[in-house]
């Protein structure tokens, strides 16, 4: 009982160590993206470059890595658990060497071929300078994964979260740096024209690739950070290696590269599909947005809008989506090896316990996320961006809103499924997904009326499919134990009551004291207080939900105390 209890908050402890890492990240991200938007000539256009490049970039990743540190965690935990530490340390010797390659194969493919995709895939050659630009960092996001991975398979979370901490540190203050350095630059446009042959027609695709080639940097730096990580913990390693005195019969390298690809292809496979289904945006939208803009404006500006309207989807309406996504991550990445080493062990109930309490957990991180972004989207964007404000951006976002609920349910069936073993589900049930959005996309996407919102709606109906296939599948697999009132019914009031008290209050706020930021801000503040409060008085948690929660045996104590929760 013991060793359930301390594995219990090792859990929980990984789960927290990801969640601040998360929301660091996601803060540096938001104010790098919010200061490049708002700089001139960069804008939703740039944002249009920058992200049709980082999507492509993002799948060869994907099919580079992406799978590899949860491979390898699974890997690592289910020998760490048997007992067999020195097995852990040869699969993770010989997954660096493995990736190193695969990840130089990446980078030349993205670096050699970027004209090509620019010019006939996406549709705009001003995208090749991105590519470019991104291309070193596949190589070293590949061998970073190898031992992010390693290290989540012995619950030490800190290699990543201070890791990708550091990376986007790097990459929001060098992406600032250049950015706004080209901007200033500009009236030298002349002699840069002579240098770099840039002119006032590119200089926003020159921008675009100077912010993709800080995030190389900063990719370049996280791997240094790492390297040094593991260094320091090598002698502490090998003398945990040697007190444990296992039986060790070396492997052939054959044998652990075909297990290492067996299972980290299967689980790449859903980064993948997930990559495919952005890239059907990258793909579809700017073409389809030609297609519906035709007749409404001059022929030489039709290409300039198609790229500013995907700007606006990919550069502010994608960021704000991302932000509860990176939160709940946090239970994907560690339910893998949590469950994976549970079962290892025999013990069925507690991989239950976890899986059941990180899906509750990630329905009450969605929902309010999804109506608060809806409700309040007008005033986000406009406090937000003041210098880049554009009102196509408002209807685009509160029905992107709901993508929310099912993109951080599916992270959490697909960490469940996959240490579950089930590691091709999420990939099917997300291709399924996409092979909806596409469709919907190609539809919708041309007709003028609709537009770039319907890229929104294919992305709403995609997760919505694939988190319901996941879930039943799941729920196949493994006893959940979800109660119909904490799961839904709940969740939905604590939202509404949270949804009243934004929009109250953002009126009130409004009569008072007229429209501005300090309202916006002050009704996003009274919107949480309002949610927290309604998920305590209405006992969303038992008492050993708290105990599950860091800190918890202090929060319940306290509640217990002033007799919010019964004693």
């Amino acid at each position: 009982m013991e060793k359930q209890i301390n594995k219990k908050q090792t859990f929980m402890a990984g789960v927290l160590t990801i969640v601040v890492a998360q929301i660091v990240i996601k803060l540096l991200g938001l104010v790098y993206r919010l200061v490049i938007t708002n700089i001139p000539y960069f804008g939703d256009e740039g944002n249009g470059l920058y992200g049709a490049g980082f999507q492509i970039y993002m799948l060869i990743l994907a099919i580079a890595t992406t799978g590899v540190p949860g491979a390898i965690a699974k890997l690592v935990s289910e020998k760490q658990a048997l007992g067999k530490p020195r097995e852990a340390h040869q699969i993770f010797r010989v997954a660096f060497i493995l990736f190193a390659i695969i990840g130089l194969v990446g980078t030349s493919i993205l670096f050699f071929g970027a004209r090509y995709i620019a010019t006939v895939l996406i549709g705009n050659p001003d995208v090749e300078g991105v590519l470019v630009a991104l291309a070193p960092s596949i190589f070293f996001v590949a061998i970073s994964a190898v031992i992010r991975g390693y290290f989540n398979g012995m619950y030490n979370m800190k290699a990543s979260s201070n890791s990708q901490m550091i990376e986007q540190f790097f990459k929001s203050l060098l992406t600032i740096l250049i950015v706004t350095g080209l901007y200033f630059m500009i009236p030298q446009i002349g002699k840069l024209a002579n240098i770099f042959n840039v002119t006032e027609e590119n200089v926003t695709a020159v921008m675009a690739a100077g912010a993709n080639l800080a995030s190389t940097i900063a990719a370049a730096i996280g791997f240094v950070y790492l390297y040094f990580f593991y260094a320091r913990r090598k002698k502490e390693i090998w003398r945990n290696i040697k007190e444990q005195n296992e039986e060790y019969r070396k492997q052939s390298k054959r044998k652990l590269i075909k297990t290492i690809l067996l299972l980290s292809i299967p689980m790449s496979l859903a980064s993948i599909v997930s990559a495919l289904n952005r890239n059907v945006d990258t793909f579809t939208v700017i073409r389809g947005l030609k297609v519906a803009l035709e007749g409404s404006m001059l022929p030489e500006l039709v290409a300039a809008e198609a790229t500013r309207l995907y700007g606006i989807l990919s550069g502010k309406v994608d960021m704000l989506i991302g932000l509860p996504l990176s939160l709940n991550i946090a239970f994907a990445t560690a339910l893998v090896p949590a469950v994976s080493e549970a079962l290892a062990l025999g013990d069925k109930k507690r991989a239950t316990r976890r899986i059941s309490f990180s899906l509750r957990t990630s329905v009450l991180i969605a929902l309010p996320c999804a109506v608060g972004l809806c409700v309040l989207a007008e005033p986000i964007l406009n406090l937000l961006f003041p210098g880049a404000y554009a009102p196509e951006a408002v209807l685009l976002l509160q029905i992107s809103a709901f993508t929310i609920i099912f993109s951080v349910l599916n992270q959490t069936i697909n960490g469940a499924l996959q240490g579950l073993g089930k590691v091709l589900v999420p990939a099917t049930t997300l291709a399924i997904g996409a092979i909806i959005k596409l469709t919907l996309n190609l539809t919708l996407i041309p007709i003028p009326e609709i537009g770039v919102n319907g890229a929104a709606i294919g992305s709403v109906c995609c997760h919505l499919v694939a988190s319901i296939l996941g879930f039943l599948i799941l729920r196949k697999n493994i006893k959940l134990d979800l109660n119909k009132y904490n799961f839904v019914i709940k969740p939905i009031i604590a939202t509404l009551l949270m949804a009243a008290s934004a929009i109250g209050g953002q009126i009130l706020l409004t009569n008072l004291i007229g429209s501005s930021k300090i309202v916006t801000m002050f009704s996003i503040i009274i919107a949480i207080v309002a949610y927290i409060l309604a998920l305590i008085f209405l006992k969303i948690f038992n008492e050993e939900d708290y105990h599950m929660l860091p800190y918890g045996d202090k929060i319940y104590n306290f509640f217990k105390k002033i007799k919010i929760v019964k004693a």
